[in-house]
């Protein structure tokens, strides 16, 4: 919390909760009751990282002495960050503040960015976007233990299979010497890294990009940039492709040709009317692109391109997906300050938007968790109740569609 103006701990203290890459939703319900001792499924533990072929001196060194933190199993059930409205979340997290700082990592670490770029086709922006949001460039890595994080949500009962792999994947780690247990500092949720790994990909997909044998995604900015790099690759990158592009929209499109589920001709959006952010007429070529309105089609208004795709699998959030790719945009310069993400938009409280998913499952939609959270699938549903009442489908649940379907 040192440095509040900018708020970069608290924030990435947040995005603990949910962001980095890769947390599967959960599998079982967040009520469910944990049973057994800790200590005993510990020993247990030890004994499968023996059958996996795990050093004893990395299973005494990273596992002697852990407790069970039992804030940390709270905490995984009450996540609620990205419950904020996209413009909220936005203005928080995509700041000037971050964007010089990304430019001047760039200027930093010119020639290692270059040779990721030669090396896996992802722009330097793309990489500092992710690193800033992520951790700052290292100020918010996180302050718990991973160990003892990821040891307490392998025994907790909501998702014990995924985090039991996580914790076997960081012994990996451990034993292979590319980090010491205390090293292993980060995020509540088990994430690691200046970038927010969890373990598997840390283990899977790190680079030693500055040639000193290990791979440390604390401490080396060079096999930070390596690494994220060859991981965005990994989750398809397509070199010399835009990724996001603002743009500006008219007030007659066909609103139910919106939403991410929806790819066509970038020439089709142009037919339609879409022009870039400063109103200049789009390339009327062949490129797939969907059309994306966080905000609903009074707000800001994106083109999402297939490289859009990568930042959805390194987060389920679409509020930060569109934060990221919008804030590399800005870093590298093809983007400007977001247009209509301060208007007077009516959205709903949380209590509203809780009211709303439980009233779409009534009507046979599924929403997923009524949490609150307008995910993919509260979208879609929404999209649908707003097509069955004539109402412009843009997928944003407004005070009026709950006003409708209340009768």
């Amino acid at each position: 919390m040192a440095r509040l103006v900018h708020g970069p701990l608290m924030i990435a203290t947040m995005f603990a909760a949910v962001a980095t890459v890769f947390v599967p939703l959960q599998a079982r319900s967040a009520e469910c009751v944990n049973k057994g001792r800790f200590s005993t499924w510990m020993k247990d533990f030890k004994r499968q990282a023996r059958a996996e072929g795990i050093s004893e001196r990395t299973i005494s060194r990273a596992l002697n002495g852990i407790t069970l933190d039992r804030k940390i199993i709270r905490r995984d059930r009450r996540q609620g960050f990205f419950a904020q409205s996209f413009g909220t979340f936005s203005k928080r997290l995509a700041t000037n503040h971050r964007i010089n700082a990304g430019r001047r990592k760039i200027e930093k670490r010119r020639q290692v960015f270059e040779r990721a770029e030669r090396d896996y086709g992802v722009p330097p922006e793309v990489i500092t976007a992710f690193w800033a949001l992520e951790s700052d460039f290292g100020i918010g890595m996180g302050k718990y233990s991973i160990l003892r994080a990821l040891a307490t949500l392998a025994y907790d009962c909501r998702r014990k299979e995924l985090f039991t792999g996580e914790l076997m994947y960081a012994l990996k780690i451990l034993d292979k010497g590319w980090v010491r247990p205390s090293d292993m500092i980060g995020s509540w949720a088990g994430e690691m890294g200046q970038t927010q790994f969890l373990p598997k990909h840390y283990l899977e997909h790190a680079v030693d990009y500055d040639g000193n044998g290990t791979r440390n995604l604390f401490k080396s900015d060079a096999d930070i940039i390596g690494t994220t790099a060859a991981f965005i690759k990994h989750l398809g990158w397509r070199p010399g492709e835009p990724w996001l592009q603002e743009v500006r929209i008219p007030s007659n499109l066909p609103w139910e040709k919106t939403g991410l589920d929806i790819k066509l001709p970038r020439s089709q959006w142009a037919e339609w009317g879409v022009k870039d952010a400063k109103g200049r007429a789009l390339t009327a070529d062949e490129l797939q692109a969907a059309l994306v309105l966080p905000m609903g089609r009074k707000g800001p208004a994106f083109l999402a391109y297939p490289n859009f795709d990568v930042y959805t699998q390194w987060n389920h959030s679409l509020s930060y997906c569109i934060t990221a790719a919008y804030l590399a945009t800005r870093i590298g310069r093809t983007g400007g300050p977001m247009q209509g993400r301060d208007r007077d938009i009516p959205k709903l409280s949380l209590n509203e938007a809780k009211e709303l998913q439980r009233l779409l499952q009534r009507r046979g939609y599924d929403v997923g968790k009524v949490d609150g959270i307008i995910g993919s699938k509260t979208r879609a549903a929404v999209k649908a109740m707003q097509i069955k009442y004539g109402l412009p489908a843009d997928s944003y649940p407004t005070p009026r569609l709950l006003w409708r379907m209340r009768g």
